[in-house]
C-alpha cells in the first residue's frame, strides 16, 4: 500500500515495507545509514534532538547542495522529525532567513506484517512565495523517490 496526499502546505506519503520496524527505524535514524539510501554523505554524523546534521548530497546533479537538518523529535521506533529548507538548491541564495519546513517520519506495524512508514513534510505556506510552488513540486517528486529508496534498501539489506 502506497499513498500520496498533497494539500496546501503539506506533502504526505506512505509505504509498507516488508521489513521489521527495528530495521526500518535504524535506516531512518542512523545518520550514516540514512545518508547511504537518501543520497548524502553523513559519515561521522549523528541525528540527535536539537542538533544540526549536515553533509553534502551525493546525487549526481545535486552535489553542490548541503543536506542540512535540525532534529526535533526522536521517539524510538515511532517518530522522527527534523526541520530543513526545502529544495534549497541555488548556491547564490542565503536560505538561512527562511523558515524551515518540518519533515516527520512515523513508523507503525503494518496490517499483515512489515512496517508502515508515513512521511509528512509541512510548512510550505511559510516558504517565500517566489519559490514555494517549485519547492513543493520538487519535494513532492523527491519524496516519491526517497520512499522507494528506503523500501528497496530495507527489503534487501
Amino acid at each position: 500500500m502506497d499513498t500520496k496526499t498533497e494539500a496546501g502546505d503539506r506533502i504526505e506519503r506512505s509505504v509498507v515495507i516488508a521489513a521489521p520496524r527495528s530495521r526500518v527505524w535504524r535506516l531512518i535514524t542512523d545518520a550514516e545509514a540514512f545518508g547511504h539510501w537518501f543520497g548524502a554523505d553523513l559519515k561521522g554524523q549523528v541525528f540527535a534532538v536539537g542538533q544540526r546534521t549536515q553533509g553534502p548530497i551525493t546525487i549526481p546533479g545535486y552535489t553542490h547542495i548541503l543536506f542540512d537538518v535540525i532534529v526535533e523529535r526522536l521517539e524510538p521506533e515511532s517518530v522522527f522529525s527534523w526541520r530543513w529548507h526545502p529544495y534549497a538548491v541555488d548556491p547564490k541564495v542565503d536560505y538561512s532567513r527562511e523558515e524551515r519546513t518540518v519533515v516527520t517520519w512515523t513508523l507503525q506495524d503494518a496490517p499483515g506484517g512489515g512496517t508502515l512508514v508515513k512521511t509528512v513534510e509541512s510548512g510550505f505556506d511559510k516558504v517565500p512565495p517566489g519559490r514555494r510552488l517549485e519547492a513543493f513540486r520538487m519535494n513532492s517528486g523527491g519524496w516519491d523517490g526517497q520512499l522507494e529508496n528506503i523500501r528497496k534498501h530495507a527489503e534487501t539489506a
